[in-house]
Formats: C-alpha cells, sequence, structure tokens
C-alpha cells in the first residue's frame, strides 16, 4: 500500500488502474452514502422523537465530563476524512470495500436507533464564534437521540484503520492524536455518553472485518456444511451467541455492563458460520500465522477461551513430543517455545502467532473436532518435509491431539517412514502424547 497520503502514482505499476476511475467510483459512491446518511439518520432520529418516552444509560462519572466547545473542530472533522478517504485509494476494489464498510456500520447502527432508542441527557452550554456556528449546524439536522452504538465512533474506526495503513513516521503519530480527539470529542461535545463508544467500535471493526481491505469476503461462496458435526457444533455455537445476546439484553436493565455480552455474543455468531459453512477463513489468518486487527478484536472473547482450554488440556503435558527425523508434534506454542524450532506449522485457525515469535511460521488454519479439508491436509503434509530439511519442525494445532497429529500420522506414510496408517498411530502413541486420530485417515471422522 502507499505511505503518503497522495494519490496513487499510475506508473507505480503498470497493471495500476487510472486514478480518473477511482476518482468516479469514489464519487459514484459518495453521491449514494450521502443522501442514505441524512435520510436514514433523520428518519430514527424523528422516529425517536414520536415515542411518549426513550430511556438512556448515563454513568455517574459522566456528569464531571467538562464541555469544550472547541472540540467540535475534530467532531466535525470526520466528515472532511470520511470524503478523502473514498479518494484515497489504489483501486476501484478498494474504493467498494471502504464504501461497503461505511454502508455496515451505517445499516446496524441505524438499526439498532430504531430498535433501541436511547437519548442524551446533556443540556449543552451557549456557544460563540466558529464552535457556536458548528455547533448550530448539527442541531440543524441532529437530536438528542441516535445514541448507541455511536456511528461517529464506528466511522472514527473505519477511517482511523485506512490511513494508518497510508501514513508513516511523524504523520502516522499526529494522524493517531487526532483519531483520539475526534474519539474524545463525542463526550466533550456532550453528544454521547460513554455507552455509545465501545459499542460504535465494536461496530467499526466489525465493518472491518465483513469488508477487508484485501482477500475474498468472509461469507464469499457460502455453502451450508455438508459434515453434520461442523453443523451440530454451529448450532452449539449459535445457542451461545444467543444466550450471550440475551444476557446483555435482560442485564442492561439492572447494570450496563451487561452490554459487555455483545462482544462474546458477536464472537459466537462468527464461529458459529465459520462452522455452519463458511469456514476457517472467518478468521482471518493469513499463511505466516497473523490475523487481520478486526479479526484480534472481534474474536478476543473466543480466543481468551480457547487459551484457556489449551491449558485445561494440556497443563500437565509436555508442550511437545519427539517424532522422528527433527518432526516435533506439540499445543499451540508460546514465543519462546516456537522460535526454538526451525519452523512451526499451525493447523489452529482459532489462535493467533505469537506475536513477538520472529522464527520461520507456516499456517494451514482448519477448524477444531471437524474434518479438515483434504487439500490442506496434503499441503501440510508437504510444507513438513520441505521444512525438515531447512531444521527442526513443530506441527501443532490448539492441544496438539488431533489436527496437527492427523497431519503427522499422514506424513509419516506419505513420507515412507510408516508403512499404513494403523503403524502411524502407534508411533505417535509411542510419543506418550494423547492423540486422536479420527479424522483424515482410514477412518470416518
Amino acid at each position: 500500500m502507499p505511505n503518503s497520503a497522495e494519490p496513487p502514482s499510475l506508473s507505480a505499476s503498470p497493471a495500476a488502474e487510472p486514478y480518473g476511475r477511482i476518482v468516479v467510483r469514489a464519487a459514484l459512491w459518495l453521491a449514494f452514502l450521502a443522501p442514505f446518511f441524512y435520510s436514514t439518520y433523520g428518519f430514527a432520529n424523528w422516529l425517536a422523537s414520536t415515542r411518549p418516552y426513550v430511556g438512556s444509560i448515563v454513568l455517574s462519572w459522566e456528569h464531571h465530563v467538562p464541555f469544550l466547545a472547541w472540540t467540535i473542530v475534530p467532531y466535525w472533522s470526520i466528515n472532511l476524512f470520511y470524503a478523502l478517504s473514498l479518494l484515497l485509494n489504489d483501486s476501484t476494489q478498494g474504493v467498494n470495500r471502504l464504501a461497503g464498510r461505511y454502508l455496515t456500520a451505517q445499516v446496524v447502527a441505524v438499526s439498532c436507533f430504531i430498535l433501541f432508542p436511547l437519548t442524551a441527557t446533556f443540556v449543552r452550554l451557549a456557544t460563540t464564534g466558529l464552535p457556536g456556528f458548528l455547533f448550530a449546524v448539527l442541531g440543524g439536522f441532529d437530536k438528542p437521540f441516535n445514541q448507541a452504538p455511536s456511528l461517529h465512533i464506528a466511522l472514527l474506526v473505519i477511517i482511523w484503520d485506512h490511513w494508518r495503513q497510508r501514513l508513516s513516521g511523524p504523520l502516522l503519530s499526529v494522524w493517531h492524536g487526532w483519531c483520539f480527539l475526534i474519539g474524545a470529542s463525542v463526550l466533550t461535545t456532550w453528544q454521547h455518553h460513554f455507552i455509545d463508544i465501545p459499542t460504535g467500535a465494536l461496530l467499526g471493526f466489525f465493518a472491518l472485518w465483513l469488508f477487508p481491505a484485501k482477500g475474498e469476503l468472509p461469507f464469499a461462496g457460502f455453502r451450508l456444511a455438508a459434515d453434520a458435526k461442523a453443523r451440530r457444533l454451529a448450532l452449539y455455537y449459535a445457542l451461545g451467541a444467543v444466550l450471550a445476546l440475551a444476557g446483555a439484553a435482560i442485564g442492561a436493565f439492572f447494570s450496563a455492563a451487561a452490554l459487555a455480552l455483545l462482544w462474546p455474543a458477536l464472537a459466537l455468531a462468527i464461529v458459529a458460520f465459520a462452522y455452519a459453512g463458511a469456514g476457517a477463513k472467518l478468521f482471518q489468518k493469513t499463511a505466516d500465522g497473523r490475523v487481520s486487527p478486526a479479526s484480534r478484536i472481534l474474536l478476543w472473547p473466543y480466543r481468551l477461551g480457547a487459551k484457556v482450554n489449551v491449558w485445561a488440556w494440556t497443563r500437565k503435558l509436555p508442550p511437545v513430543v519427539t517424532v522422528t527425523d527433527g518432526v516435533f508434534l506439540g499445543r499451540f506454542p508460546d514465543a519462546a517455545e516456537a522460535d526454538a524450532f526451525g519452523t512451526v506449522i499451525d493447523l489452529a485457525a482459532e489462535l493467533e502467532r505469537p506475536r513477538d515469535a520472529t522464527g520461520r511460521w507456516e499456517s494451514f488454519a482448519t477448524l477444531d473436532l471437524v474434518v479438515p479439508p483434504a487439500d490442506m491436509l496434503d499441503q501440510a503434509v508437504a510444507a513438513i518435509e520441505a521444512a525438515r530439511r531447512q531444521g527442526t519442525v513443530l506441527v501443532c494445532c490448539a492441544l496438539g491431539f488431533q489436527r496437527s497429529a492427523t497431519v503427522v500420522a499422514k506424513w509419516l506414510v506419505a513420507s515412507g517412514r510408516s508403512h499404513t496408517p494403523a503403524q502411524a498411530r502407534k508411533q505417535l502413541a509411542a510419543s506418550g502424547r494423547p492423540v486422536h486420530l479420527r479424522v483424515g485417515l482410514d477412518e470416518p471422522a
């Protein structure tokens, strides 16, 4: 991606799109998004104003938030960056993806404003000068409704991510600081209550995840899973999401803290769709074991649970065991354990490579507890033999019991180190690690 805020150079690549085409696409999107925003936002405001009572969620400390009239300037600046971000792209696909994020944030936020309206309780002080003018313009179309999730914060997350990938050095530091001011301004202009901020941020990261800058869209080519076990697991995760959502809705009547359950509800819903047929790509894990920032944030509750599960099952076991000829089998490693090997071959879609791990890492993301795709297994088997020539190899998944063990067993047979799957099982059993080879060999799942 370019490292400055300048339009992409037409000579940067012979395959680069003409920048004029990008501008036209951005202009067309703006021509749709601007009236769509004002019409739907205004409709939600009007609808809330017709209700006899609209509640609010206010924390006691919010009454001590100072009113800083000048912060209406960074508050309004997001409108400028909204338009400029569409122009700052190197392809029409980039424009489309960004517009998809904007549209997602708008549709979800307005739906929440209509279904669960909230009102701001502040009585804003009178202001003059430029701040007074900007507040007057804002008041011309805005009302004290449309609170959670904050659409302002959702768009800020989207726009912050867009520019941070294109700026560097001092400009990047300035950008982070300005974004902080924009985020804080929703409080210091007395425009939003605190609960609107985390819910808006969650919506923003969801939009980033739903429309990644590059690669396949999460739900592209969705087909219902043929594996009955995968469908059953999808149902379990979906039930967990519903229960968490119900807990948030019911608990909010007693404490605003209950709304934190919206986070695991969304994470579990994403995992449910992965098992329902969307597959491991919903975790947005790259070939080197990294995950997208949006995936890292959205799925953090699920990944925390996965890490606890790893600890519970493997705390009394050695982290790795020797198989043969420089190949080792184990649970998902920490950074120090990973760097002790020449290559880590990782099968766990749900876990992210430790950030400070510096060694060679190859990821073949697969879902836990279900039959991995045959082509993915074959690629992982081939990767073991190639990596073994360069040093020691750790093959891992979450626990090291099933996915990674299945790949190692297939490698033993494919390389001639075991003559049959049964012999491979016996060899792995002799390593002293519990393994469950129910998939990928000659037994049904």
